[in-house]
């Protein structure tokens, strides 16, 4: 039997089919920026994709550490194609300002269900949510300053293929 109840367990599996899409789109994005010759740009969506798939393991773990049980569903269909790598950036803020309004449709949930554990374990995923928007924001701002100038994306690419993986806190203190 479960802690949570059937409408909140129902949310998260929601949320873990939502992540798992998140990890979809930005592995397309990697791909597509790998074709166009963008290796940092395609980093960047790499590490994204392993983040996302990351999130969907986080939900997944607590539904499991609550009793509850995951429920995969399948993954629809993304884009393939950009027009620039601004083009993706922006897209990458839209989407993450998306997962930020389905983040907050949970703590709400947990918080009508007076559900505490669940309340508290979104505390990460809005703080996460925060840099999301951010990281995507910036990288806009990069973009946009450089306009159509090849040195300037080349900087950034360049920029973009120094980033790395961090496991995220709570699947490191998991282990």
């Amino acid at each position: 039997m479960t802690m949570l109840s059937e409408k909140m367990q129902n949310a998260l599996n929601a949320q873990i089919n939502a992540e798992m899409w998140s990890a979809y789109l930005y592995l397309s994005m990697s791909m597509a920026a790998a074709d166009k010759g963008l290796k940092g740009v395609a980093n960047w969506f790499a590490i994204q994709f392993k983040e996302e798939q990351d999130h969907a393991q986080i939900f997944i773990n607590y539904l499991l550490s609550r009793g509850g049980r995951v429920k995969l569903a399948p993954i629809a269909e993304v884009e393939t194609e950009w027009d620039s790598p601004l083009a993706m950036f922006e897209q990458t803020l839209s989407h993450e300002k998306k997962v930020t309004s389905l983040i907050h449709n949970l703590c709400n949930l947990a918080a009508e269900e007076k559900d505490v554990a669940t309340a508290n374990r979104m505390v990460w995923f809005v703080d996460e949510q925060v840099e999301e928007e951010e990281s995507a924001r910036d990288i806009i701002d990069e973009l946009k300053l450089v306009g159509g100038d090849k040195l300037g994306l080349y900087m950034i690419d360049k920029e973009l293929a120094a980033r790395v993986y961090n496991t995220p806190s709570p699947l490191a203190t998991a282990e």
